[in-house]
């Protein structure tokens, strides 16, 4: 079982970024640019200080990895990985779909988990083989069986404009095959909201380890199932994945694979 002080910092950190973000929605905030449309606000920046500061103060031999800043020691063996505010965007244009998160990975395998989205007070944490909870409530995957009955989430990298056609085409048989697809625009919301029954799966390419590790062990603890979109174990340092509630993975895999192999439309 894990240190108990290890998910103490967790909840410590997500809930004083959440202070750290909401204030900036009253105060206001600067925003630069990292690319063409991926931004980065001060808020950001503050969270993930005040992150690697309270880690250096509790655990000075851990390492942190995070967003903004990468990391800066890389043979500890525990690492804490962090996305200060996942969904920028939203965040940058007043949306309320927005979360910090954060994990603790001990020798790269995922043990303590979480993530809060300050917009609605919703803490969901979890530890490997103690289940997931949602504000002290324990979380379940859906029980939605068919693809015709799933509603499912995705998201789009910074790089959407270079990969178009290749999202849009698994958007499209997705489209084709679930009863709703949504995007939020925040990959840590969208598997809590897994976790929590409120999407039966969800599927993203070119992924970050800050955007998913700590909801991927936040499904998996809920009872669902997260895999790369091959269907292999997740690679943590080039993630793509599917989660979803265990029912309906392997038809979510299954229009992935054939939004590959699809023939190339003609021309005419």
């Amino acid at each position: 079982m894990a240190d108990p002080r290890y998910l103490a910092t967790a909840v410590e950190i997500v809930l004083r970024a959440g202070q750290i973000q909401l204030r900036g929605q009253t105060d206001g905030f600067t925003i630069t640019k990292k690319g063409a449309i991926d931004l980065v606000t001060e808020v950001d920046l503050a969270c993930e200080q005040m992150c690697r500061d309270v880690v250096a103060a509790h655990f000075p031999n851990h390492a942190v990895l995070g967003e903004e800043g990468g990391e800066a020691q890389h043979t500890a063996s525990h690492r804490w990985v962090f996305d200060p505010v996942d969904g920028t965007t939203n965040y940058a244009h007043g949306l309320p779909i927005y979360c910090s998160s954060l994990a603790l990975e001990i020798d790269g395998v995922g043990e303590v988990a979480a993530i809060f989205d300050p917009s609605r007070q919703e803490l969901f944490t979890a530890e490997r083989g103690r289940g997931a909870f949602r504000n002290g409530r324990p979380l379940a995957v859906s029980q939605t069986a068919t693809m015709d009955d799933a509603l499912l989430v995705t998201g789009f990298p910074y790089d959407v404009r270079a990969r178009g056609p290749e999202l849009i085409e698994t958007f499209a048989a997705f489209l084709d095959q679930a009863r709703a697809v949504r995007r939020l625009g925040s990959a840590a919301l969208d598997l809590c909201y897994v976790a929590a029954g409120r999407f039966d799966g969800f599927w993203e390419q070119h992924l970050q380890r800050w955007d998913i590790a700590a909801g991927v062990l936040i499904v998996r603890e809920a009872g669902g199932v997260v895999t790369g979109t091959d269907g292999a174990p997740v690679d943590m340092t080039a993630p793509h994945l599917v989660a979803s509630n265990g029912l309906i993975h392997d038809g979510m895999l299954q229009v992935i694979r054939d939004a590959r192999t699809k023939p190339e439309r003609s021309a005419d």
